[in-house]
C-alpha cells in the first residue's frame, strides 16, 4: 500500500508553498505562470517573490508552447 500512496503523491501536480515537492521537474507559481523553476523531489517549495503561492507542475511542452 505504501508504494501506491507514493505513486499517487508523485502524480500530484499542484502543491502549496511550504510543501515538499512530490516529483522532480519544472514548476510554476500560480501568481506568475511564465516563471518556471526546477525543483528536485523532496525540496520544500518556496514562496514566490516573498508571497506564498500554489505551485503547478509543468511539462516541457507546456513551457515551450
Amino acid at each position: 500500500m505504501k508504494s501506491i500512496a507514493l505513486l499517487r503523491e508523485r502524480a500530484t501536480r499542484v502543491m502549496p508553498t511550504g510543501s515538499h515537492c512530490p516529483a522532480s521537474g519544472l514548476w510554476s507559481p500560480d501568481t506568475d505562470p511564465d516563471a518556471v523553476q526546477v525543483f528536485a523531489e523532496g525540496h520544500v517549495l518556496p514562496a514566490h517573490e516573498g508571497v506564498p503561492t500554489v505551485w503547478r507542475r509543468r511539462t516541457a511542452a507546456d513551457v515551450s508552447a
